[in-house]
């Protein structure tokens, strides 16, 4: 893909502009620069020496910013803070639904199987609406998009409220909630770079998103717990219902109106698979996906495996807890030092290397470590993550801008499935292998694939810029 333009952040962008402005470069929090400032140069580690330096085109573009901005200037932008707490209140709904009604059809059935069987609907309508309905994210106004799944979500969640209705029905629900939420959060991420640019201020926005995701995993159930000791799950899914709506009136209301990235001359499905041909036909950005992908398919295998190792600690419930939790944990720590201590450049210079080295924490299972131990290994694990601050640039920039929505779509979709896939997995291997052996195999060839992959995206950087 040719050489071509890249957005640049210029300090903290004017939040100014009502609900209703269309895009255009007089309103927009971002100019546009065909120069490319110098890469910030350094040794890097010694995982990267053993790559070899990542060439200034494959870790995408500093912008002409402050060395060190922080989380600061993305709250600084009124439509960010807007998307910010819709995503909060979504977020919340969603895991209340999850734990609520999970609870309310092991009330009405006593099946265990169909208990989980609520959690297990969360993944494949996740690939089947992030690769038919793809095309949605770029064929009709963002806005319009995220406004209408949010309302499509509170219409789901509503039904199962009415009391008699057949378990058939609450599945069917679930499931709906999971064919939509791909094209959201697609739609969503993609705005992204519309309200932020695809520099640092994009970076540290998708970073706030992550972190508010893990977080939710640490609350969230928590308090979905807490409500059904007061009230009836029934009553408890109105909460979701409520919060679905508010996320709704947030985007409607905080947000720009944007035009379509693209016009549908074709069938939607048909668009979308034609999408996502393209996307996966561009070798960089398929290995920026594989990139995304590999990891979180090794790195679930502990959280799947949490309650038998614990049992074989004799930790109880609290150390099951304690195990859940370490993960996220070190997902966030690492997330808030890399996006508020790092230099955009650094953190560029570091992604390779950390990806190789994230999953290493895993092979220290073999040990037969404590529970002390095996909660530092977790959180390490969990830090290492931060790699995706800089994945995150250099993907919005290799991808075409018409794509962009269905690029992000697809990639959300990728990671609930993989992760699926990778706890499916984890369960089948421990059955023959024991748990330990598990997480052991996940580190050691999680970390060769990783490595593999890194080889490939610094063999591919051929530039970063959206629109190639």
């Amino acid at each position: 893909m040719p050489e071509a333009e890249t957005k640049v952040t210029t300090g903290v962008p004017a939040p100014t502009g009502t609900a209703d402005d269309t895009a255009n470069p007089a309103t927009q929090d971002t100019v546009t620069s065909n120069a490319k400032p110098a890469v910030e140069t350094g040794s890097g580690s010694a995982v990267e020496t053993a790559l070899g330096s990542v060439p200034s085109a494959s870790v995408g573009t500093p912008e002409a910013a402050p060395a060190r901005t922080g989380y600061g200037p993305v709250f600084a932008v009124r439509e960010f803070r807007a998307v910010f707490a819709a995503h909060a209140f979504s977020l919340l709904g969603l895991v209340v639904a999850e734990i609520t009604l999970s609870v309310l059809v092991y009330d009405l059935t006593g099946s265990p199987l169909l208990s989980a069987l609520t959690f297990a609907l969360g993944f494949l309508p996740y690939l089947i609406g992030g690769t038919l309905l793809a095309g949605v994210a770029d064929r009709f106004p963002a806005r319009r998009v995220l406004v209408v799944c949010d309302l499509v979500c509170a219409g789901c969640v509503a039904v199962m409220v009415v009391p008699g209705a057949p378990i058939a029905v609450l599945l069917s629900m679930r499931a709906a909630l999971a064919l939509v939420a791909p094209v959201f959060q697609g739609t969503r991420t993609a705005t992204l770079a519309d309200v932020l640019g695809d520099g640092e201020l994009f970076v540290l926005g998708r970073s706030l998103l992550r972190i508010l995701s893990q977080s939710a995993l640490l609350a969230g159930f928590g308090a979905g717990g807490l409500l059904l000791t007061v009230v009836s799950p029934r009553h408890a899914l109105l909460v979701t219902v409520c919060t679905f709506l508010l996320s709704a009136v947030l985007l409607r209301f905080g947000t720009r109106r944007r035009p379509a990235r693209a016009h549908g001359g074709q069938a939607l499905v048909r668009d979308s698979l034609g999408g996502a041909r393209q996307v996966l036909s561009d070798r960089r950005v398929l290995v920026l996906l594989l990139l995304f992908w590999a990891p979180s398919m090794f790195v679930v295998a502990p959280e799947a495996l949490a309650a038998p190792y614990a049992e074989g600690l004799g930790a109880g419930t609290a150390g099951l807890g304690l195990l859940m939790c370490a993960l996220p944990v070190g997902t966030i720590a690492g997330e808030l030092f890399a996006g508020s201590r790092l230099r955009p450049a650094t953190r560029n210079r570091l992604t390779l290397p950390l990806v190789c080295v994230t999953l290493l924490p895993y092979t220290g299972y073999a040990l037969r470590p404590g529970l002390g131990w095996t909660l530092v290994l977790l959180v390490l694990a969990g830090a290492g993550s931060a790699y995706t601050l800089g994945l995150d640039q250099w993907f919005v920039r290799a991808v075409p801008d018409e794509l962009l929505g269905r690029a992000m779509t697809l990639n959300s979709a990728g990671l609930m499935t993989i992760q699926g896939v990778g706890m499916a997995l984890s369960g089948v291997v421990a059955e023959f292998a024991g748990v330990r052996a598990t997480v052991v195999g996940a580190g050691v060839l999680g970390t060769v694939v990783c490595a593999g992959l890194a080889v490939a995206a610094r063999r591919t950087g051929h530039g970063g810029a959206r629109g190639e």
